[in-house]
C-alpha cells in the first residue's frame, strides 16, 4: 500500500490492491473467460493470451510499451533492475542462468557461452539431423499409401525437439534424457498450477499431494543428471566434448584453473544440474512452439509455404540439408521471423527494482515489478503500422533493424545482455525441421483444428494443431 501511494503521488494509477489476493482473483477471471473458447483464424492473438494485462494497458498508465524505456530496463542499466525474486516452490520447477543478477549471472554467462559459441552449434546438426529424420520417417508411416494423414504435430514437435536437446545436450545418453524431459514436462504442468493458486509465505511447505510428487520428480531428475554429470567427467578424456553437457563441464573447468586462486572458481555441481534442467525446459520448449506455430502458419497462407519449400530445393533439391545451406534460406528466415513477431514463445519479460529507479518521467521505488508485454509490443500498430495483425514476412526482408519503425521493438528472446543464451539453437534447429518437412510434405489445417492460443508459461496451441500432411 505504501508502494501504491507512492506511485499515485506521481499520477500512476493502477488496479487497487486488496489484502492477500492483489489483482489474483481479477486476473484468473479475465484468464479463464478468455480461455473458455476459441477464436476466429486470426493473428489478433493478444485479448486471449494475456487478457488482464491487454485491459490493464488500456484502462491504466502503469506499462512499459516505449521501446526507448525498454532500452533503458533492459539492456546497458540491467545491472540496476533485477530479476523477480523466485519463491521456494518454484525453483523445484526451474532455475539457472536466466534467474541469476550481478556476479554470478555474469559467471555462468561467462562459462556458458562457448557451448552456444556457433561453431560448437555447427557441431550439433547432425544430431538434429536424426532426430529430425526419425520424425520423417514416423511421419512417412503414418501417411502410409494413402498419401495423406491428419496429425496434431504439437505433442509430435514435442516429442522432437525433446529428442534434439536429449542427443545435443547428453550425446550418447540422450534416452535417460528423454525421460528428464517426461518428468520435467509433469513438473511444469504442477508448476503452473500452483501458480494459479494464491502463494504466502511458507505454503511451499505443506504437505500436500501436489508438493511431495514435486519433490519426488526434483530428486529423480537430480539423481539422473548427478549421474550423467559424473561419467560424462571421467570420459572427457578420452575424447572432445561436442555435446552441451561436455562443453560445458569443459569451459567450467578452464574457468577454475585460470581463477584456482579466487573465490570466483567455476560453478559447481548443484549449479551445472540446474543449468541442464535450464537446458531442457528452454530448449524444448520455445523451439517445439516456434516450429507448431509456423506449421499453422504457413497452413493459413499457403502462399508463402510455396515460396519457402521452393527456396528449400532449390538451395538443397531432396538431399540431406547442411549447415552451409542453412545459411541460404533467406525466406525462411524471413517467416521464422514473422511467425516470432506475431506468436512469441515468451509472451512477457519481467524486471524489478531493488533500489530507487528513475524510468522516463517517473521515479520508481525498490519492489516495483515491471511488466516488458513482448507481446503486446508485437502487436502494436504504432510500431509497426495499420497491418499489424497480418502475416507480412516481407517485414524482414531487410533484416530486424529494419522492420518496424523502432529497431528495440522485436526481441523474442529478449534483449541487450540478457539476450537468450540459446537463440541461435533454437533457430537452427527450426530451419533445418523445417527443411526437411517442406521437402517431403505439404500441409494444410485440419477442419477440426481450434485457433486457441494460450500463454502456460510459454504460448501454446491450447486445443492442439491438428493439420493434414500430403505427402509430396
Amino acid at each position: 500500500m505504501k508502494l501504491q501511494s507512492y506511485l499515485n503521488q506521481q499520477g500512476i494509477h493502477g488496479h487497487p490492491y486488496k489484502l492477500f489476493y492483489g489483482n489474483f482473483k481479477d486476473l484468473n477471471r479475465s484468464t479463464r473467460q478468455a480461455q473458455s473458447q476459441p477464436i476466429n483464424l486470426t493473428h489478433k492473438i493478444v485479448s486471449r493470451v494475456l487478457p488482464f494485462l491487454d485491459q490493464t494497458v488500456k484502462s491504466y498508465v502503469v506499462n512499459i510499451m516505449d521501446p526507448e524505456l525498454i532500452r533503458e530496463v533492459v539492456s546497458t542499466k540491467a545491472g540496476h533492475f533485477a530479476k523477480p525474486e523466485q519463491n521456494p516452490s518454484t525453483k523445484l520447477f526451474i532455475t539457472g542462468i536466466v534467474f541469476y543478477d550481478g556476479e554470478k549471472w555474469a559467471k555462468h554467462r561467462r562459462i556458458l557461452n562457448p557451448a552456444f559459441h556457433q561453431e560448437n552449434l555447427k557441431r550439433m546438426v547432425p544430431a538434429m539431423f536424426t532426430s529430425c529424420s526419425e520424425l520423417m520417417s514416423r511421419w512417412e508411416k503414418l501417411v502410409g499409401s494413402e498419401g495423406s494423414r491428419e496429425i496434431d504435430v504439437w505433442p509430435e514437435l514435442e516429442n522432437l525437439t525433446s529428442d534434439v536437446i536429449s542427443r545435443t545436450a547428453f550425446g550418447s545418453s540422450f534416452r535417460e534424457g528423454m525421460k528428464i524431459f517426461q518428468l520435467q514436462k509433469e513438473q511444469a504442468e504442477l508448476f503452473f498450477k500452483a501458480s494459479n493458486s494464491v502463494y504466502f509465505p511458507g505454503s511451499w511447505l505443506l504437505p500436500t499431494k501436489d508438493y511431495i510428487r514435486r519433490k519426488e520428480i526434483d530428486k529423480e531428475v537430480r539423481t539422473i543428471l548427478r549421474g550423467m554429470i559424473e561419467r560424462r567427467q571421467k570420459a572427457m578424456k578420452m575424447g572432445d566434448a561436442i555435446d552441451l553437457l561436455g562443453l560445458l563441464l569443459e569451459s567450467n573447468l578452464k574457468e577454475s584453473q585460470e581463477n584456482s586462486h579466487s573465490k570466483n572458481m567455476g560453478i559447481t555441481i548443484d549449479d551445472v544440474i540446474e543449468e541442464c534442467k535450464l537446458f531442457y525446459f528452454a530448449g524444448q520448449e520455445s523451439t517445439s512452439v516456434l516450429l507448431t506455430y509456423t506449421m499453422v502458419v504457413l497452413s493459413m497462407h499457403p502462399d508463402w509455404q510455396e515460396k519457402a519449400r521452393e527456396e528449400v530445393l532449390q538451395v538443397y533439391g531432396k538431399n540431406k540439408p547442411d549447415v552451409e545451406g542453412l545459411n541460404h534460406l533467406k525466406i525462411m528466415t524471413m517467416i521464422l521471423s514473422e511467425v516470432l513477431r506475431l506468436y512469441p514463445p515468451g509472451v512477457l519479460l519481467i524486471r524489478r527494482t531493488f533500489k530507487a529507479m528513475k524510468v522516463g518521467q517517473y521515479t520508481l521505488p525498490p519492489g516495483v515489478q515491471l511488466f516488458i508485454p513482448i507481446l503486446l509490443i508485437h502487436h502494436d500498430p504504432d510500431i509497426w503500422g495499420e497491418d499489424v495483425e497480418e502475416f507480412k514476412p516481407e517485414r524482414f526482408s531487410e533484416g530486424v533493424a529494419k522492420a518496424a519503425n523502432n529497431q528495440l521493438a522485436y526481441f523474442p528472446f529478449g534483449f541487450g545482455p540478457r539476450i537468450c543464451i540459446g537463440m541461435n539453437f533454437t533457430l537452427l534447429e527450426a530451419k533445418l525441421a523445417m527443411a526437411m518437412i517442406l521437402q517431403r510434405f505439404s500441409f494444410e489445417l485440419s477442419t477440426s483444428y481450434t485457433h486457441a492460443p494460450y500463454a502456460v508459461i510459454t504460448l501454446q496451441p491450447q486445443q492442439g494443431a491438428q493439420i493434414i500432411l500430403h505427402r509430396l
